[in-house]
C-alpha cells in the first residue's frame, strides 16, 4: 500500500514534536530550565522560532506535555488486570504487584531525564506547576490506598492495615527508587531494589 501524504505529514509532525522535547530536555539538563531560552532549543535543532511555536506555546508548555504523557502512560499501565479491584487473592495481588512494578520501571527509568526534570527542577519553576505535581502525588497516594483497601475487603491483606498512611509510605518508597535509579543506572541494582519494595508490599501487608 502507498502511504497517504497526510499520514507522512502527521508522522513527521510527531517526529519533530518529539525532537523538540528531546532537545529541550538536553538543554534543561545542561543549562537548567530557567537559563534555557527558546532560542537555545531552536538553535540546537536548526529550526526557526516560528517552527517551535507551531508545536508549543513556550518551554513551560513542554513540561505540561511531558506530565500529560506520563500520566496517560501510568493510567494505561493500571488498567484492566492491574486495576485496584482486579485481584481477589494474595497470589493475584502478588502477580499484579509484579506487573505494575515492571511497568513503572519502564515508564520512569527508560528516559531518566523525565524523572530528573520532574523531581529536581519542575517544583522550582512556578507555583502552578508545583501544585500540579503535588496533585499527582495525592493521586498516587489515593490509587495505592485503593489497592490496599480492596485487599483488606477481600481478606488477603491485614484487617488492621492503615491504608492511607501505608499508601503514602509506598509512594515514598517508589520516589526513592526512582531517585536511586537516576543516580545509579545499574540494571541489576534497579532490579534488586524493585524486588525489595515488592516484597514489602506483599509480606509487610498480607494477612498471616
Amino acid at each position: 500500500m502507498v502511504t497517504k501524504p497526510s499520514s507522512r505529514i502527521e508522522r513527521r509532525k510527531a517526529e519533530l514534536r518529539r525532537e523538540i522535547i528531546d532537545t529541550a530536555f538536553a538543554c534543561f539538563a545542561e543549562k537548567g530550565y530557567h537559563a534555557t531560552g527558546i532560542a537555545d532549543i531552536a538553535a540546537e535543532l536548526g529550526i526557526g522560532h516560528g517552527t517551535f511555536y507551531r508545536y508549543f506555546e513556550n518551554k513551560r508548555d513542554i513540561i505540561d506535555h511531558v506530565i500529560d504523557d506520563l500520566a496517560a502512560r501510568i493510567i494505561e499501565a493500571l488498567g484492566t488486570d492491574n486495576a485496584p479491584d482486579a485481584a481477589d487473592s494474595l497470589e493475584e495481588y502478588r502477580a499484579q504487584v509484579d506487573r505494575i512494578g515492571d511497568a513503572l520501571n519502564r515508564i520512569f527509568l527508560e528516559d531518566r531525564r523525565v524523572a530528573q526534570l520532574l523531581l529536581f527542577q519542575a517544583t522550582g519553576i512556578d507555583s502552578e506547576l508545583t501544585e500540579r505535581l503535588y496533585g499527582l502525588l495525592d493521586t498516587a497516594d489515593a490509587l495505592t490506598a485503593g489497592y490496599l483497601e480492596h485487599g483488606v475487603e477481600h481478606g488477603y491483606l491485614r484487617a488492621d492495615l492503615d491504608t492511607v498512611n501505608t499508601a503514602r509510605a509506598v509512594t515514598g518508597m517508589l520516589l526513592a527508587a526512582i531517585v536511586h535509579g537516576i543516580r545509579t543506572p545499574d540494571p541489576q541494582a534497579v532490579d534488586d531494589l524493585s524486588h525489595a519494595i515488592r516484597a514489602l508490599l506483599i509480606d509487610g501487608v498480607r494477612k498471616h
